[in-house]
């Protein structure tokens, strides 16, 4: 999957978790960019992300990432 297409599909998961239509991921997007990421929905964010896309994060790399980006490149490493 490209990366343009698992972005859109974050972005989408943004928005339904986070419940705020504006919400716009990149992939430099981090924490502190969206303001009701914080860490209780950083873990339903997560889990709603490894729904999507049937896969399973380690707390270590869920850890590591520094923003989106980070995270998409782990994905790509599971075969998205």
């Amino acid at each position: 999957m490209e990366r343009s297409e698992i972005i859109q599909k974050i972005n989408a998961i943004f928005i339904e978790t986070l419940d705020n239509d504006d919400i716009i991921i990149t992939e430099k997007s981090n924490a502190n960019d969206v303001e009701e990421w914080d860490s209780l929905t950083h873990i339903q964010l997560v889990v709603a992300i490894e729904k999507a896309f049937k896969i399973r994060f380690t707390s270590k790399e869920i850890q590591s990432w520094a923003n989106v980006g980070e995270m998409i490149s782990n994905m790509q490493e599971k075969g998205i």
